[in-house]
């Protein structure tokens, strides 16, 4: 189908989309002026997920999609649908409980039923680049539409705000209960530190443990020296044992050993003068020879005495060893007790740190949530309050009405063409041709129509005109 074909069915059928597309408009300007008018009211609240002004200005306060996708699911959820209501006390409203009985028979409870109403007006649009989300609500009423978008805004506020303390409130409950337990676990461990201590009389954190290790030390370097001296005077011992206690130290440090050494020197030199002059038998060389024994008696028996003194002074030394010995594997004894004690001490200190550690802990968490579940203030913050609109927002009689220009056209246009495929008529010289199959050789002018002798045909008239196809040639 050619456009010209188009345009002369559209003007042979002009009256048909006339009808019907000014029936559309009227119909449409009806419905407009007979519908109800819809004012739309809306109010914006703000989300800030920043936990303090640090944070704020470290990593900024931008919402993810998904916060905002759940802020969104919760304003448009019952719990703040039901809590406008308990706001605005509609649920003690006889009418409107008058009316919920006779629509639901008493079913369900009232909240929930005026809840779903009022969700079925309210819109909610979050921002793509910004955490401001608005709430809209249509009502016939401008006064009610802008109360119900604020309500919401407020039900919706109160509600973020019960749901950051609800769950404070619950863990300051189950850290209260835990400070207790902690805090009795603390005590027992005291307790039991307590009794180990007095039980064996020490107190886990003071010096005596030092002091018996510097005792132990102290008495291991005298067994050492002890050790020394008891082997000096074992070995000095010997050597008088063996027949060189002449060559003692002790002996040859003795004054009266060496008294009697130098006597006796003098009284052999003054035997040997007088046996010379005098002979062996004389008394003079008897009583000199008497005397140098004498004097040879006197100085084995002081050097007899001398290597006695190391001998007792040996014996003392062992008797002192053996002391310092006992007395070393008393206090090492001791001192293993102690480190035994001290150590059994220490698992208990570690015990009442270890409570001590639990129980700060546990009240560290529970003073914060118990500061949370205080809070009155919300992470969500209004923006814009909502106002009554002046001007209704539906319907709208332009937008409609140029709706229904092209809508009431197309009908028309459509209708137009479905009669004439269904009642196919020839409307001008290309539905002739394409009807007959034949060239069109001439065109009778309408009726009472002048003619215009002289003129030069149209283009329409010379190509109505067209010769008509030759002969064929015979074979």
């Amino acid at each position: 189908m050619t456009f010209g074909q188009f345009l002369s069915i559209l003007k042979a059928r002009w009256w048909l989309v006339l009808l019907v597309l000014g029936s559309v408009l009227g119909v449409t300007l009806v419905v407009n002026l007979l519908l109800p008018k819809q004012y739309e009211a809306s109010a914006s609240v703000v989300l800030d997920f920043r936990p303090d002004p640090l944070s704020a200005a470290l990593y900024g306060g931008m919402a993810p999609p998904a916060l905002m996708a759940t802020q969104v699911d919760i304003i448009k959820s019952d719990r703040v649908a039901q809590r406008v209501v308990r706001n605005l006390k509609l649920n003690e409203n006889p009418q409107i409980r008058q009316q919920w009985q006779e629509e639901t028979q008493g079913q369900g409870s009232i909240e929930a039923w005026l809840g779903t109403v009022f969700q079925r007006n309210m819109k909610v649009e979050p921002s793509r680049e910004s955490s401001v989300i608005s709430i809209s609500y249509t009502a016939a009423d401008p006064r009610f539409a802008a109360g119900l978008a604020n309500a919401f805004v407020q039900a919706y506020i109160d509600t973020a705000l019960e749901l950051r303390v609800d769950p404070a409130r619950q863990y300051s409950t189950f850290f209260d209960n835990r400070s207790k337990e902690a805090r009795e676990a603390l005590e027992a461990a005291q307790t039991r530190v307590s009794t180990f201590q007095k039980e064996n009389g020490i107190m886990a954190t003071d010096e005596r443990l030092d002091i018996e290790n510097a005792r132990l030390n102290e008495l291991s370097s005298q067994l050492t020296v002890l050790q020394a001296i008891s082997a000096e005077s074992s070995s000095r011992q010997a050597q008088a044992q063996g027949g060189q206690g002449d060559r003692m130290q002790e002996v040859l440090n003795s004054p009266i050993v060496g008294s009697l050494k130098a006597d006796l020197n003098r009284a052999e030199a003054r035997l040997q003068e007088l046996s010379t002059r005098l002979g062996e038998n004389h008394p003079q060389v008897l009583e000199a020879r008497a005397s140098s024994q004498e004097l040879r008696v006197r100085l084995e028996a002081e050097t007899r005495r001398a290597m006695g003194s190391v001998t007792v002074s040996n014996t003392i030394n062992r008797q002192r060893e053996a002391e310092i010995r006992a007395s070393l594997d008393a206090q090492r004894a001791k001192v293993l007790r102690m480190r035994a004690v001290r150590d059994e001490g220490l698992v208990l200190l570690r015990d009442v740190d270890n409570a001590q550690r639990a129980y700060d802990a546990v009240l560290q968490r529970f003073t914060q949530t118990s500061l949370e579940s205080q809070t009155t203030q919300s992470n969500v913050n209004l923006l814009t309050q909502a106002a009554p609109p002046l001007k209704p927002s539906a319907p709208r009689l332009v937008l409609n009405t140029i709706l229904a220009f092209f809508g009431g056209g197309l009908l028309a246009i459509g209708l137009a063409m479905a009669l004439e495929l269904k009642d196919r008529r020839i409307r001008n010289l290309d539905d002739v041709v394409d009807t007959l199959g034949l060239p069109v050789i001439g065109s009778m002018p309408r009726p009472g129509s002048k003619l215009s002798l002289g003129k030069r045909p149209s283009l329409m008239q010379q190509r109505l005109m067209a010769p008509l196809p030759a002969p064929a040639k015979a074979a």
